[in-house]
């Protein structure tokens, strides 16, 4: 699942009021420039752009009209000409670092996480206490999964800044990516409680879910369902929880929620597709599941419950057949080997239901402390 970042990534736009009237040659480039600012400011790039490179045909080397067509250049989504304007404009810009900011942040909407680091790392290196640009780079850090080296470079910096909710978003994801979830998990959420993000709920849910914290993942999830029931994926996450809490009836809603949004959702199908099967529904059950294995071809968990579900229709030479293939593949994966057991006394092979019998205990002596396979 992908998940949107809250930041907003904002473009500096450099202020000329004080330098205008000594650089500008003329009335009307002063009058273009603040004309790009007004325009650039109330979201209009389009006539900022054209302002500013009309002050620039008239005077080439005005720092502020460099620097703010770059910016300008970037927010109406023209990365790579913005990229080569930014350039362009650090060799005449009195502050250099709020240019670089600016190509940092155009090569980080391009996606060009490798340079957005260089640049980020720059900024940092003029201006170590810039926090605004460390919680840019620390994001930029957690896409190229580098999320030590975003925790290494936030949490020092995070004392008297608690209250500032991208800063926590991007520590606590870093922190959640790296292993360190006691920390970031509440962090992410006192995030998403402060700025309503529907995202930065499902990144607590889901840490939550792997840590077996079932609960507290579907209180989450549910949270985000209240701001945003669109939100891809998240019935079926909502369902999990469920499942997970032994609510299978809450759970399936949950599911059928999922699958109105998006038919081919496999986890969905899969674990709707399961929970009929439990029911003994199988006319219900094969068609979720069977679709569950087309949108997954080859994924052994589907395999094992669409062989569970042969097995108890009838279909043992074919639940067989699966479920051998299955024990190749791993051969210490508990659930097969007791499918298969019941099925081979029931195909009157009983040597070999033995033989899958004293394998079961082989396995659950060396992993006693492991369950059953997730789904």
């Amino acid at each position: 699942m992908r998940f949107v970042c809250v930041l907003p990534f904002s473009l500096f736009i450099v202020s000329a009021a004080a330098q205008t009237a000594t650089q500008a040659s003329t009335s009307g480039v002063d009058e273009l420039l603040r004309s790009g600012i007004s325009a650039q400011q109330h979201g209009d790039y389009t006539t900022a752009i054209e302002d500013y490179r009309k002050a620039l045909t008239i005077e080439p080397g005005l720092a502020e009209a460099q620097a703010n067509l770059g910016a300008a250049l970037a927010a109406a989504g023209q990365f790579d000409a913005a990229i080569e304007q930014d350039i362009r404009a650090m060799a005449v810009a009195p502050d250099k670092i709020a240019v670089r900011r600016n190509l940092a942040l155009a090569y980080y909407k391009k996606g060009d996480m490798e340079h957005a680091q260089g640049e980020f790392e720059a900024v940092m290196a003029a201006r170590p206490r810039d926090v605004k640009a460390a919680v840019l780079l620390g994001y930029t850090y957690t896409k190229l999964e580098k999320s030590s080296q975003a925790v290494a470079l936030l949490e020092p910096l995070e004392p008297g800044h608690e209250a500032d909710m991208d800063f926590e978003y991007v520590l606590g994801n870093a922190m959640i990516q790296s292993g360190k979830e006691t920390a970031g998990i509440p962090r992410m959420e006192k995030a998403a409680i402060a700025t309503h993000s529907p995202d930065a709920y499902v990144i607590a849910g889901t840490a939550r879910m792997q840590r077996s914290e079932f609960r507290e993942a579907r209180a989450d999830f549910d949270a985000a369902l209240d701001l945003s029931p669109d939100f891809p994926g998240l019935y079926t996450l909502a369902g999990q929880a469920r499942d997970a809490m032994g609510d299978a009836d809450a759970s399936v809603p949950a599911f059928q929620a999922a699958l109105r949004a998006d038919p081919k959702d496999a986890t969905a199908n899969l674990y709707l597709g399961v929970i009929r099967l439990k029911q003994r529904d199988f006319e219900s059950a094969r068609p979720l599941l069977e679709l569950a294995l087309e949108l997954r071809p080859g994924h052994a968990l589907t395999r094992l419950q669409l062989a569970k579900l042969n097995s108890m229709t009838g279909k043992l030479a074919e639940a067989a057949a699966t479920l051998e293939d299955l024990e190749k593949s791993d051969p210490n994966w508990l659930d097969p080997h007791i499918e298969l057991a019941a099925i081979y006394y029931k195909l009157h092979r009983p040597e070999e239901g033995q033989r899958e019998r004293e394998l079961v205990q082989q396995i659950e002596a060396k992993q006693q402390k492991a369950g059953p396979h997730p789904l």
